[in-house]
């Protein structure tokens, strides 16, 4: 299989007339979200699939300009105003369009996601990189409980794989990463428990069974949903695992976990790594909501940098700031969390917050009392932020974060105006949308 890539400065109008269009109005709205939140992907494209050098790579930033069915077009342009061309080369580097074909046409906007992934797949490939897995996953329920007030504990087993030699292997679950995601099948179990109840009523196979119609009616809003993996390890010949889930109203996947009964499967479809490289040197803040603390939580039991993190921590309800209080270092130091702050956001935000921590790790709480979503939210996790450094200056050099989509597009400016920091250097990931 090869890709055909065009590298062209000519005309773009001339350029579209080679490629079908797909007249589709919402791809204006997936080229906006893959330009503002995969960034990183598209440098990838252009490293491996053109003749960019890395030292060019460096000058630019890279957006798609559209989709086609045959392929993406990706546009490098200046990466930020701190750069100046010096030479024609230089300019004409920010002005070049590069056509990279999908291994096959799509005929409408829903292939796309198979494509594209295909596309990061062979890309993080033959960069070395950990990448999407589409794989099949099955555990066995174990137990669960709260961690914290709305925080659901799911225990979750798997036997382990042997190698060839008949040694106990764990490589089908990532134990030394943080932000691993899996993508769980929750109509795996509305439907399986829907045909148990069918069997264990006795009904006929044919007239009284469970029908398509009924299946359809207690299937959830949303057949799958994305959770991170908060910690694997291996014990005796099993592998073990938590995932840890936000219970917070009448929502598909929170109804779905707290459904969750010992002794029943769960299934995973699709696997995530993480996006936590840069984190390994420099004097890092990570900001979290009850999506992404549980990320950050392994983030602190793996951490290698020599600097331990400042975290903000957004939580609705002041019983989720317990979250972090077991928490531990790699030093096995304690960590130390706060539930006393007191933040709410009305028609004006009033911030109050108070500042726990040691040596290790410190925790800045932010309680709003309201679903964690929009500007005003940003502008608070800023303030927030830049009040603690008036009183503790400290050069921020890496951010990590995961919030809600809003919440995300605002926030990234106001740090990176505040840092002065690179677009790779303040990874703030989209893990919610509020609907």
């Amino acid at each position: 299989m090869t890709n055909q890539l065009l590298a062209t400065t000519e005309n773009t109008n001339n350029q579209n007339s080679q490629y079908t269009s797909l007249n589709d109005h919402e791809i204006a709205s997936v080229v906006a979200h893959i330009n503002e939140e995969h960034l990183d992907e598209l440098l990838g494209f252009l490293s491996v699939f053109t003749s960019l050098s890395t030292a060019e790579l460096d000058l630019v930033d890279a957006q798609i300009t559209d989709i086609y069915a045959e392929g993406i077009t990706i546009q490098t342009r200046q990466k930020n105003s701190k750069y100046q061309p010096t030479n024609a080369k230089d300019n004409l580097l920010h002005d070049q369009i590069f056509f990279i074909n999908f291994a096959t046409p799509i005929s409408q906007l829903d292939d796309l996601q198979a494509q594209y992934i295909l596309l990061k797949q062979r890309a993080d490939k033959k960069l070395g990189k950990k990448t999407i897995k589409l794989t099949k996953q099955v555990f066995d329920v174990q137990n669960s409980y709260n961690v914290s007030k709305n925080m659901l504990r799911l225990e979750l087993s798997m036997p382990s794989l042997s190698d060839s030699k008949g040694e106990k292997n764990s490589t089908s679950v990532p134990i030394n990463e943080a932000g691993y995601a899996y993508l769980f099948d929750l109509e795996h179990n509305v439907t399986t428990n829907a045909l148990m109840t069918d069997s264990i009523d006795g009904n006929e196979a044919d007239d009284n069974a469970v029908n398509d119609s009924e299946k359809n009616n207690v299937c959830p809003t949303r057949p799958h949903c994305y959770y991170t993996l908060r910690k694997a390890w291996q014990a005796d010949d099993e592998i073990r695992v938590w995932v840890d889930v936000f219970l917070h109203g009448d929502t598909p996947g929170g109804n779905w976990a707290a459904a969750l009964k010992t002794g029943e499967t769960v299934v995973t479809k699709r696997e995530f790594p993480e996006k936590v490289e840069h984190l390994r040197d420099g004097q890092a803040v990570l900001i979290v909501d009850e999506t992404s603390m549980p990320t950050a939580a392994r983030l602190l039991e793996l951490w290698s940098n020599p600097k331990p993190p400042l975290i903000i921590c957004v939580t609705q309800d002041a019983g989720d700031q317990s979250y972090f209080d077991t928490v531990k270092m790699r030093s096995s130091l304690d960590s130390t969390g706060n539930d006393n702050s007191s933040i709410s956001i009305d028609n004006k935000i009033d911030c109050d917050t108070e500042t726990h921590g040691n040596d290790h790790f410190t925790v800045l709480p932010i309680v709003t009392n309201q679903p964690n979503s929009g500007s005003d939210l940003a502008t608070l996790i800023d303030s927030t932020l830049g009040d603690y450094l008036t009183d503790n200056p400290l050069q921020i050099d890496k951010v990590w974060g995961a919030l809600e989509a809003n919440t995300t597009k605002a926030l990234r400016p106001l740090l990176r105006e505040r840092l002065e920091l690179s677009r790779t250097d303040v990874v703030v990931k989209v893990y919610w949308r509020h609907d």
